[in-house]
């Protein structure tokens, strides 16, 4: 019932919004060129938050401008007592966590967020019906005049049915609203910081990177398009390969169908089994040399003939994740924002970024860089697709 909203189309509309948000990132980031070194996690992360809360909730609750409000306070806690209570038996008890601290504060983050969802579902239902009534009162012929609304998914769940004409309950559209809060922004974020702080690291393909800009873009600051998302190759095959390395989501669980048998240890069926992303992504024989930062393993030359599922960023199969192309859509379109202003640079060692397998895979030391302003030189215009031969 839901795949539908994530059609290619609907979410160009959303563009909009990433570009707002991507530019008033960039304009933060401004103040940090030719500084000493910070750490970039957190301004990435609370620019994702703020497309997710447009995208989804049509709300835009400033966490960029405003990163002490209640809601985003919220959030952020609640993540945290989340991934403490998965590490804690003592906690696992419905009954008995109400009496932990930890508890009490899980009750009071979660009435914020409920009740934060709840006034905007009740905010668009009625908006929903106004414009119903609206419409009833114009003639078809009618042209309405104003700017165009935007959409957001919200909009899109409440008018969902399924085949029997029926909809999602109440309670179906506010956890799926809160699953794209959480799920939708944490993971895009931690992708953008990665890719930030390979490219930082490996001079040669953010020169690439910055080619493939230059021939997009120009010197122009222009919006970042639906064609601009399809031409940026080279930088769909660095996301990819920092997914690779550092895969947003570290781990996840599905519970075998039937009896089976893997590499001679069998299987039984309706046992539960963890698959490591982290670990798969390394495997040798599919990717040589597992630990370097190597794009061009994603040209399609050489993705030719890979197993689709040894690499698994979003999982795979009808539980992969219904947000893939939008996460891959926002993720190049910051990041070419970002990398269109700035050169990148870190002396940040691997084994001094802290690696933490929480709800998604991090750096508990951060992502620490410096920027430099960098000048635009567009090349000859078969430069940037040099590398993709057909």
């Amino acid at each position: 019932m839901i795949t539908p909203t994530f059609h290619f189309t609907i979410l160009a509309d959303f563009l909009e919004v990433m570009n707002e948000q991507a530019s008033i990132l960039v304009d933060k980031l401004e103040q940090h060129v030719d500084k000493e070194p910070f750490d970039c996690f957190l301004d990435i992360t609370l620019c994702a938050l703020d497309i997710i809360c447009e995208t989804a909730m049509g709300k835009n609750v400033g966490a960029q401008n405003n990163r002490d409000s209640e809601y985003v306070r919220a959030l952020y806690k609640m993540s945290d007592l989340i991934h403490h209570r998965q590490k804690s038996p003592w906690l696992w008890s419905n009954l008995m966590y109400p009496m932990f601290q930890e508890g009490r504060e899980h009750t009071r983050s979660l009435k914020i967020l409920t009740h934060f969802t709840d006034n905007v579902i009740a905010e668009k239902v009625c908006e929903i019906k106004n414009h119903t009534q609206q419409k009833d009162d114009f003639d078809d012929n009618c042209e309405q005049s104003g700017p165009k609304k935007r959409r957001a998914f919200l909009d899109m769940l409440l008018n969902t049915t399924d085949n029997e004409g029926k909809k999602l309950s109440y309670m179906d559209i506010r956890e799926e609203v809160d699953t794209f809060m959480f799920e939708g922004h944490d993971t895009t974020a931690a992708a953008m910081n990665w890719v930030i702080y390979l490219l930082g690291c490996h001079p040669e393909a953010q020169k690439k990177v910055h080619r493939e800009l230059d021939e997009v873009f120009g010197n122009s600051d222009r919006p970042v398009t639906m064609d601009d998302v399809k031409k940026l190759r080279y930088l769909e095959c660095v996301v990819k390969e920092a997914l690779r390395l550092f895969p947003s989501v570290p781990f996840f669980a599905r519970t075998t169908s039937e009896d089976c048998h893997i590499r001679g240890f069998k299987i039984p069926k309706a046992m539960e089994v963890i698959v490591v992303p982290y670990v798969l992504h390394r495997e040798p024989e599919i990717f040589p040399d597992p630990e370097e930062f190597r794009p061009e393993r994603f040209f399609p030359e050489n993705s030719k003939g890979r197993h689709p599922y040894a690499y698994v960023p979003f999982s795979a199969g009808p539980r992969n994740c219904i947000g893939q192309r939008f996460a891959q859509m926002e993720e190049k379109a910051v990041l070419a924002n970002i990398l269109r202003r700035f050169w990148v640079e870190t002396s940040q060692k691997r084994e001094d970024l802290g690696l933490v397998a929480e709800l998604i895979l991090r750096p508990n030391k951060g992502i620490w860089i410096q920027l430099k302003r960098r000048s635009v030189c567009v090349c000859h215009k078969k430069k940037a697709n040099e590398d993709f031969s057909s």
